[in-house]
C-alpha cells in the first residue's frame, strides 16, 4: 500500500475518533452543567480539545451555549467538529478506492449533518443534548458501517491504527485533565463527579456492574486505565492497536515494522504489569504523562516508518 493512502486512511480514523470523544463529552458536561449552574465550569473541556488561552477560555468558561457553539459549529476554531468531520472527508476523498462506496456514504452524511446551516440553531436555541445525540449517532453508523463493510486487509488495519491510537490518547488525556481539576484530592470529589466522569467514557453502567461496594478513586483509575474488558480504557486501545500493527509483518518495511512493534509492545508491557497501587505511588499526572509520551512516541515512528514523513 502506498504510503500516501495508508496516511489518509489512518488520519480519516483518527479524526472520527477524535470527533466522537468531543461529542460524547459536550453531551455529558452540557448535562452535568444544567445541574451544577452556579460552579460548573467549562475550563476542562476547553483545555482538552481547544488551543484557547487562558484569559480567552474564562470568557466562556461558564457559557454552556457558547462552548458548544464554538466547540461544534465554529470554522475558526481549528478543533471544532465541523472542521475535524472535514478533515476525515477529505482523507476519505483522497483515498475513496480504498473505501467501500457505503463507509464513503456515511462519512459524506456526516459531513453535511455538521455544516448544516440550521445546526448552530438548534445549539442555540433547541435541546443541545438532542442535537448532540443525532452527531454521535451518525459517528457510530460509520464504525458500524466500516466494520461490516471494508475487506480485512492492509487498510483495515490502518484504520483501526489510527482508531485506538486517538482512543487511548484521549482516555489518559481525559483522565489526566479531570483529576487534575480537582487537584488529584481523590477523597473529597463528590460522587456525582465520578458519575459524570464514567459517563463521558460510556463506562457507567459497566462500572456499577463490576464494584459493587459505590465509587472509589482507586476502582475509577483502574476501569479507565486497566481494564482489558472496557472499550475505552488505555490497556484495551493498546491492546488492540498491537493486534492490528502485527497484521502489517508480511508487508515488508522489515526495520520499520520491528521499530514500531517494539514501542507498542514495550508500552503494552509497561502497562500490562502495573497495579492502581503502582500507578498511586507513582503518581497519576506523571503516570499519564508517561504513557502519552509513549504514545506519542509511536504515533512519530508510524508517521516515520510507514507514512513517509521527515
Amino acid at each position: 500500500m502506498l504510503s500516501r493512502v495508508a496516511d489518509s486512511l489512518y488520519w480519516m480514523s483518527r479524526y472520527l475518533e477524535r470527533a466522537d470523544g468531543i461529542l460524547r463529552m459536550l453531551k455529558i458536561n452540557y448535562a452535568s452543567s444544567q445541574g451544577d449552574l452556579q460552579e460548573f465550569s467549562w475550563k476542562p473541556v476547553l483545555r482538552l480539545f481547544t488551543y484557547m488561552k487562558e484569559e480567552e477560555a474564562n470568557t466562556i468558561a461558564y457559557d454552556s451555549r457558547a462552548v458548544l457553539q464554538y466547540m461544534v459549529t465554529d470554522k475558526e476554531n481549528p478543533n471544532s467538529l465541523v472542521n475535524i468531520v472535514t478533515h476525515a472527508r477529505e482523507n476519505a476523498r483522497a483515498v475513496q478506492d480504498h473505501i467501500t462506496k457505503e463507509v464513503w456514504q456515511c462519512l459524506n452524511d456526516y459531513y453535511h449533518a455538521v455544516r448544516d446551516e440550521r445546526l448552530a440553531h438548534r445549539l442555540h436555541k433547541e435541546d443541545p443534548i438532542s442535537t448532540l445525540d443525532v452527531l454521535i449517532k451518525q459517528g457510530l453508523l460509520y464504525y458500524g458501517t466500516a466494520d461490516i463493510t471494508m475487506a480485512r486487509g492492509e487498510g483495515y488495519a490502518f484504520i483501526n491504527i489510527g482508531k485506538y491510537l486517538e482512543r487511548a490518547l484521549q482516555s489518559a488525556d481525559i483522565l489526566d485533565v479531570k483529576f487534575s481539576d480537582a487537584h488529584f484530592d481523590f477523597s473529597k470529589i463528590h460522587t456525582t463527579y465520578w458519575k459524570y466522569l464514567l459517563l463521558s467514557f460510556s463506562g457507567y453502567e459497566l462500572y456499577l456492574k463490576t464494584y459493587k461496594s459505590g465509587f472509589d478513586a482507586k476502582n475509577v483509575v483502574g476501569q479507565i486505565v486497566l481494564n482489558k474488558d472496557f472499550p475505552r480504557s488505555v490497556i484495551y486501545s493498546i491492546n488492540r492497536l498491537s493486534r492490528y500493527f502485527e497484521r502489517l509483518e508480511n508487508q515488508g518495511n522489515k526495520p520499520g515494522y520491528e521499530t514500531v512493534e517494539f514501542l507498542i509492545g514495550k508500552l503494552k508491557s509497561e502497562i500490562s504489569y502495573t497495579t492502581v497501587d503502582m500507578i498511586e505511588d507513582a503518581g497519576l499526572h506523571n503516570y499519564l504523562i508517561k504513557v502519552k509520551k509513549e504514545l506519542s512516541e509511536v504515533a512519530n515512528a508510524l508517521n516515520k516508518n510507514y507514512f513517509a514523513y521527515s
